[in-house]
């Protein structure tokens, strides 16, 4: 049998736009990114309609909305192609199951990078389509409450962007449908909406909790004068503060606040307060009176992430409390008991159908969670949601990525699989843990430098598996003052090797850090390079002390040695200063004070030296903390003397800050950026900026990296895992955008391919929600066409499709099984079968193939080149290859035998070959490659087909 060595496939379009003065992104509109993992952490929202236990939705902490339609056995982002990917709060209609709400931003908060949102949507058909309502300068929402019998009757909670004072903090009320939006609540500018709770028997009876709270990058205050517990009788119009009567005195004060109603006896009525020792509090006379019922510290540690709770539908004296874990109280809170919930730890909502009280849906750091039987046993689900907090590339062939995810460990995973796909099975942990950097010696591709908080490091082995030791100093500094603390160490605290010498290791504490040794010893090489103002080095959590290395605004942040000349090196520190050694550390130059219009105490959050000049480089500085949520990106050609601003061309927006600026190491001047909302490319240093979005969902870009010898941009999303572009050589020629593609078609130089055999053995997650995208094999080739040959009304042909969702289904003769959209079937001399029997014959605009779908066969519904018929009748089309004919069956194409068989009715099929020597005879075909299950009762399984899914006869 041939063999196919090499399949070249074009991976894009380019097609050219009317010449604007702005860059024309329509030339890389067919570029697409595809997902190489890892699975995912945080949702922090959870809802399901109620009476069906098939329906459910998981908010994400910063990966948008997935829908489940078959009680969670396969999962779709529905809100993808939203700015906005943090999800506070969702609510379904009570009334129309079809209507549902999503507040975005979140409000669960122990760390800076918790992502902010753009106000609130609406989707008036489950999910399928969203429309934005408003409410844009809230930045986070903690819960949305609909009116029982009105859909159209809304409150929204907000809690604000929490950096600072803001007048768009309180309670929001709608009444037709989110058009227009009255602030029915609202305490003073450093008091947002922490938690909101409608009486089911009185919907004019409403329940606010306050919180005063504010974070900035040295300190997280939770509690002030602001913070209590507010009560509506009248819809929402008006609110009355509850204080007394039980509950703490206005003076006393107090932190988050979370309140429910019992469904079963509205009389009942929760809260749960922040204190020095979290306090739970009832009343059973609709919150005239109340009185202290548990002060246990299970129901709320850390109290700014977590404070919720829920009461059962069914029994007022039924709760369950979502926290560090997750706990029940069978008698209104007095005493609580661990269930046997395993999902996940660190949970944030809790959902109870209100129908069913056995089903009810946890969210947490570990993703989600689902029983049906009251907590007996649980579904955990686990999405593709990771918050990664960086990327880098090692120098293999084909290489892999590695970073670090939030509640979890550090990843090596390969960028392309050499089996049938990526599967979870090849990815591994390379020591450190959730945060921070997982850096790979790109010498000898073996060691790995990851790190985790509180100055933890280690040093990987990829070759025996095996993790060392190797932090600076081994003082633990949980609990204690920052100012206290020899070293100080952010969570993420900068990891560096130097380019031009692997032995030479950096770690930035307060200080620069040196090893020569593998981290066997470590030296100072540089003084204080931070502002060192003890008043940003207190204790932090305001009402409950919180020092756990999350807040300390004293620290480096940023590390960078120039690839161009040894010994160049930048500091950058969170509070705002930069710092450039000429000498290898013996001494340093302030050069903070030449960045224009710079307020101090802003996050240097990356340095980046030029790889073409050892005087340049760029800086990206992040002060969303200050609240000021604009971009800066900075350029410097004479070692920080002087500095221009090059991020005018950015867009400004809630979720336009940046984290992250790249240079392409190809290509002069080409820049990437990675902002809240996205990925930006700019050919001209900063001059004119555009998305390079595509296909890649609009979660925070925390980390951008080139792979050069692939050309691959390497990106690291905070809600999304890592993401990899192939192939970005086309953008790096300057003809793409230099005005040289005036006149016919253009070929770009292919960039080098690869012959990889395929390896076996390597574990799979057959139902596993996260799908990893493969690429194809074989040589890539990019070309460009002008307008007057380009087929501009075809759809973009992905070389990298997506694996369905749900298995592929059996075609019957009402189900055509059509091909896939990146496949060409026949020369452009012969026609193309359609559905409706017309033809037309393919275009040299595809190569001489009938494209799909495209000008060659636009009118056929199933574009299969017409041939003989197949073993399956008239559901199934062929073709010719190589003188043989091919089946396509169920989404795949099978090769016939030359024989013919006789099915048990006496018709005669042609049988699939089964093996190269002989031909079976069978009512079902057996595909190539495939495994007889049983000699007796055929069935047959196809490598390549989706988990669980087997063809029977």
């Amino acid at each position: 049998m041939a063999r196919v060595l090499a399949v070249i496939t074009p991976l894009f379009l380019l097609v050219p736009a009317a010449r604007t003065q702005q860059i024309d992104t329509t030339l890389w509109t067919r570029l697409r990114y595809r997902f190489v993992g890892p699975e995912g952490n945080r949702a922090v929202a959870v809802v399901g309609e109620p009476g069906n236990a098939l329906v459910a939705y998981v908010g994400a902490a910063s990966g948008g909305i997935w829908k489940t339609e078959d009680g969670g056995v396969h999962w779709r982002a529905v809100f993808d192609s939203q700015p906005a990917q943090a999800i506070g709060a969702m609510a379904l209609a009570p009334s129309a199951h079809n209507v549902l709400w999503a507040g975005t931003g979140e409000t669960f908060f122990i760390r800076s990078t918790t992502a902010l949102g753009d106000g609130v949507y609406r989707s008036t058909d489950a999910g399928r389509s969203w429309q934005h309502q408003g409410l844009d300068g809230t930045g986070r929402i903690a819960r949305i409450v609909i009116h029982p019998a009105n859909p159209d009757v809304v409150l929204v909670c907000a809690l604000g962007r929490a950096y600072g004072p803001a007048q768009d903090r309180g309670v929001y009320r709608t009444t037709d449908g989110g058009k227009t939006w009255t602030r029915v609540l609202f305490v003073d500018p450093n008091t947002g909406c922490s938690d909101l709770a409608l009486d089911p028997g009185d919907p004019n009876t409403i329940f606010a909790g306050m919180w005063q709270f504010e974070v900035k990058t040295w300190h997280l205050q939770s509690g002030g004068p602001g913070s209590g517990l507010w009560v509506s009788r009248d819809g929402g119009a008006t609110w009355t503060r509850i204080t007394g009567h039980g509950l703490p005195d206005a003076r006393h004060v107090v932190g988050k606040v979370a309140v429910a109603v019992a469904p079963s006896n509205p009389n009942t009525v929760y809260a749960l307060i922040e204190d020095q020792d979290p306090t739970l509090y009832r009343s059973d006379d609709r919150g005239t009176t109340w009185h202290v019922v548990s002060h246990d510290h299970s129901m709320a540690e850390r109290a700014p992430y977590y404070v919720r709770f829920a009461v059962a539908p069914d029994d007022e004296e039924r709760l369950y409390f979502v926290s560090v874990r997750f706990s029940m109280s069978r008698d209104g809170g007095r005493t609580l008991a661990r269930s046997g919930y395993e999902g996940g730890g660190d949970n944030h909502d809790i959902w109870i159908d209100p129908l069913n009280p056995d089903r009810f849906m946890v969210a947490h750091d570990g993703g989600a969670s689902i029983t049906l039987n009251r907590g007996r046993t649980f579904m955990r689900i686990v999405l593709p949601i990771a918050q990664m907090y960086h990327v880098h590339v090692d120098t293999r062939a084909p290489y892999f990525v590695y970073g670090n995810r939030q509640d979890g460990s550090s990843y090596r995973m390969p960028s392309r699989g050499l089996g049938d796909g990526i599967s979870e099975g090849a990815w591994q942990h390379v020591g450190g843990c959730e945060s921070g950097f997982g850096i790979p010696d790109t010498v000898d591709n073996a060691t790995v430098w990851s790190g985790c908080y509180d100055g933890g490091l280690e040093v990987y082995d990829v070759r025996t598996g095996h993790a060392r030791n190797v932090r600076v100093w081994p003082e633990a500094g949980y609990g204690w003052r920052p100012a206290d603390l020899k070293y100080r160490w952010n969570w993420t605290f900068p990891i560096m090797i130097s380019p031009h010498d692997h032995r030479r290791v950096y770690v930035g504490s307060q200080y620069v850090h040196l090893t020569t040794d593998g981290g066997a010893s470590w030296k100072v090489v540089s003084p204080d390079l931070t502002r060192n103002d003890t008043t940003h080095q207190q204790s932090s959590g305001g009402v409950t002390t919180d020092n756990l290395m999350t807040f300390d605004g004293a620290t480096l942040f940023a590390l960078a040695e120039s690839p161009v000349q040894a010994g160049v090196m930048w500091a950058g520190s969170n509070d705002g200063l930069v710092h450039v050694t000429r000498d290898g550390g013996t001494t340093w130059t302030d050069v903070t004070g030449n960045l224009p219009k710079l307020a101090p105490w802003g996050k240097i959050s990356n340095i980046e030296p030029s790889r073409f000049d050892a005087t340049t480089a760029y800086v990206s500085v992040d002060q969303h903390e200050l609240d000021d949520l604009d971009p800066y990106i900075f350029k410097t050609t004479d070692l920080g003397r002087t500095w221009k601003r090059i991020s005018e061309g950015l867009p400004r927006s809630s979720l336009g800050f940046v984290h992250v600026v790249r240079e392409d190491p190809v290509r002069r001047g080409m820049l990437f950026a990675g902002t809240e909302r996205g990925v930006y490319v700019t050919f001209d240093d900063g001059g004119r900026w555009a998305p390079l979005q595509n296909n890649l969902p609009h979660a925070p870009i925390a980390w951008i990296a080139v792979q050069l010898h692939f050309h691959d941009l390497v990106v690291a999303t905070y809600g999304r895992g890592i993401w990899i572009l192939d192939d970005i050589s086309p953008l790096e020629d300057p003809a793409l955008t230099g005005g040289a593609m005036t006149g016919g078609a253009m070929l770009f130089k292919p960039r080098p391919a690869y012959r990889f055999r395929s390896q076996q053995g390597i574990a799979s997650a057959p139902n596993s929600a996260v799908r990893v995208d493969s690429v194809p094999e074989g040589a890539d080739l990019t070309y460009y066409l002008p307008a007057a040959l380009a087929d501009t009304a075809a759809a973009p042909d992905s070389a990298h499709p997506r694996r369905p969702a749900t298995p592929p289904r059996r075609p019957t003769a009402h189900t055509r099984a059509a091909p896939p959209r990146s496949s060409c079937w026949a020369p452009a001399a012969t026609r193309c079968a359609c559905s409706k029997g017309s033809a037309s014959r393919g275009s040299i605009a595809c190569g001489g193939t009938c494209a799909i779908p495209g000008p060659p066969c636009r009118s056929c519904a199933v574009p299969h080149p017409a041939s003989r018929s197949c073993a399956w009748g008239r559901t199934a089309r062929a073709r010719s290859s190589r003188g043989t004919s091919i089946c396509h069956y169920a989404g795949r194409w099978y090769r016939r035998a030359p024989t013919r068989c006789a099915s048990r009715s006496g018709t005669a099929r042609r049988a699939l070959r089964h093996s190269p020597n002989r031909s079976r005879c069978s009512r079902t075909p057996t595909p190539p490659g495939a495994t007889r299950t049983s000699r007796h009762r055929p069935a047959w399984r196809s490598p390549s087909a989706p988990p669980k899914t087997a063809w029977r006869g």
